[in-house]
């Protein structure tokens, strides 16, 4: 499962079987503020995907240090790790925003208001394709 991991949402992103490609689920409304992170949807979608793993995006700044966004989504990460005892990977998510933005503007032409809907979860399905990616030229000889 991948996702992408904000102060007011979460982007839920899950892969197929063969752990080859990704697809965009949802987007979890979420309130650091008040300590509301998303967990009871989570596990919902834990156990309909039957889920053996998390990629959190990691949003680190151009020179590659971990600022509070950064930081954030670490500690996320480390909720999944204590409520599922499953691995939990962390993915350069860099510029995943701007470029699914570049898509969804220059090549679907979406509207603003319908792109706030969908883009958390796109940005999701690309953390996890990048990750997937990334892996599967890792392993193969």
């Amino acid at each position: 499962m991948g996702l992408d991991v904000g102060s007011k949402t979460v982007g839920v992103a899950v892969s197929d079987a063969l752990g080859w490609t990704s697809q965009g689920v949802e987007i979890i409304p979420i309130d650091e503020e008040a300590g509301e992170f998303g967990l009871e949807r989570v596990t919902q979608l834990v156990k309909k995907y039957e889920v053996d793993g998390f990629v959190v995006g990691l949003p680190k700044n151009m020179n590659n240090s971990l600022g509070p966004r950064a930081e954030a989504s670490e500690q996320y990460g480390n909720r999944l790790k204590e409520k599922f005892n499953l691995p939990v990977d962390f993915e350069d998510e860099r510029l995943t925003t701007v470029e699914v933005q570049r898509m969804l503007t220059e090549e679907a032409d979406i509207s603003r208001k319908k792109r706030k809907k969908v883009i958390d979860k796109l940005a999701a399905g690309l953390i996890l394709q990048n990750y997937l990616d990334r892996k599967g030229k890792l392993t193969r000889i």
